[in-house]
């Protein structure tokens, strides 16, 4: 029999590749009877196999000699983790993973497969590293193939950043994200946690694991570096209104000070933002479940609004496995949103843009079209300053070993 942990990453590949689903909210759910051991086992094979699936499929096809389009579901699924496990866990014996990925092609009642499988994963645990390795990255789409990209972002980052940067980045979002939390210092015992602090961020602590009974109790909140910077740099004080265009789940809401309104379209979602809110002791931010380009008219004069807008999160591509395979630029929606900011901030205030993204399509060109004056963030926080446009932050995940934030503050 396959270990419990190959059988749920086996899930959570059907579910993701076949039926359309979202790899975060599939795992919960398959793993919720593993225990702790098994389930980061399970997290690190679906997530790692999602995530390298483009090469992968290559290596396979390759050494079998065929293409994946006709093999039974399981038997793909099953193929690919196994390749995943040959590939790039050095801590898996090749027997084990050979043997445990047959098993889950015979436990699929595919007993006609298990020869195939078997053949096939054999070949893979001799020439598949080698095979991947050698594989050229001297152009961009190339690059892609090999570190299992979309041929688009690979592109869009070599146009924008060039080859060695775009390679980088490629790399840099292929290994885990770091493991970071925001302290809650409405509750002073968060000041107890252990963990290294960041110079430039005060509430940012670097921990070796995320504790879930401090987030429970409300004592921290799992937020990137570059996420905490965007709410930074909001420079929201006691005694001023911001207004969160695109609130949930909260992490940037309830780093706010003074009065905060939280905007969420989405009922479950808006539910969700209250949760947090009661939990992290955020008692100055009211939850308004509501379309934020469609607003109450009363929702208006504010000190600050704060767009993080929806993107193409390629700069979170590690902390989200099906992400890259999925993403699309939303550069309308931004402009729409930035325009309903303006409109909603008092005069002599300011727009705070955020996005998740590395990519100028989504970053500076829909600042500059808005026709919002630019704030000088470069001498606030030099370490982000944006490469190419100083009076902007971006944070760049294998310079600043964070998520990968575009952050502008616009005077109005």
């Amino acid at each position: 029999m396959s270990s419990p942990a190959r059988r749920v990453a086996q899930r959570v590949l059907l579910r993701v590749f076949e039926d359309g689903a979202y790899a975060d909210l599939t795992f919960t759910a398959a793993a919720a009877g593993l225990d702790d051991r098994e389930r980061a086992f399970a997290q690190q094979l679906a997530y790692g196999t999602i995530q390298r699936v483009r090469t992968l499929d290559h290596a396979i096809e390759a050494l079998a000699g065929r293409t994946l389009d006709g093999v039974d579901p399981p038997v793909r699924a099953a193929l690919r983790l196994g390749a995943y496990q040959l590939g790039y866990l050095d801590g898996v014996p090749a027997r084990a993973a050979v043997n445990e990925s047959v098993e889950l092609v015979r436990e699929a009642r595919l007993e006609k497969a298990v020869g195939f499988a078997n053949a096939v994963l054999r070949r893979v645990a001799e020439g598949g590293r080698p095979l991947v390795e050698g594989l050229p990255e001297r152009t961009a789409v190339e690059a892609a193939l090999k570190h299992s990209y979309p041929d688009w972002v690979a592109e869009l980052w070599w146009r924008e950043h060039g080859k060695e940067e775009a390679l980088a980045l490629m790399r840099a979002l292929n290994e885990p994200p770091e493991t970071v939390v925001r302290l809650n210092r409405r509750k002073p015992e968060s000041a107890r946690l252990e963990g290294t602090p960041d110079p430039d961020l005060p509430d940012a602590l670097r921990v070796e694991r995320v504790d879930e009974a401090a987030i429970e109790r409300g004592l921290v909140w799992p937020q990137s570096r570059g996420s905490q910077l965007a709410g930074l740099a909001v420079g929201a004080r006691e005694g001023e209104r911001t207004l969160d265009l695109c609130a949930a789940p909260g992490g940037k809401a309830t780093q706010l000070a003074g009065e905060v309104v939280a905007v969420e379209k989405h009922p479950g979602r808006a539910r969700q933002l209250e949760a947090n809110c009661a939990r992290l002791g955020a008692t100055n931010v009211t939850v308004v479940c509501a379309d934020a380009l469609d607003l109450p008219g009363e929702l208006t004069g504010f000190d600050h609004v704060l767009v993080d807008a929806p993107c193409s999160g390629l700069g979170v591509l590690n902390s989200r496995a099906d992400l890259r395979w999925r993403a699309r630029p939303l550069p309308e929606l931004q402009a729409d949103l930035l325009r309903v900011a303006s409109e909603r901030v008092r005069p002599g205030g300011t727009v705070l843009y955020s996005v998740c993204t590395i990519n100028s399509g989504e970053n500076e060109s829909i600042v500059d079209a808005s026709e919002l004056t630019a704030d000088y963030l470069g001498d606030e926080w030099p370490r982000y300053r944006h490469p190419r446009r100083p009076e902007f932050l971006l944070t760049l995940p294998h310079r600043d070993r964070t998520s990968g934030f575009f952050v502008a503050r616009l005077a109005t």
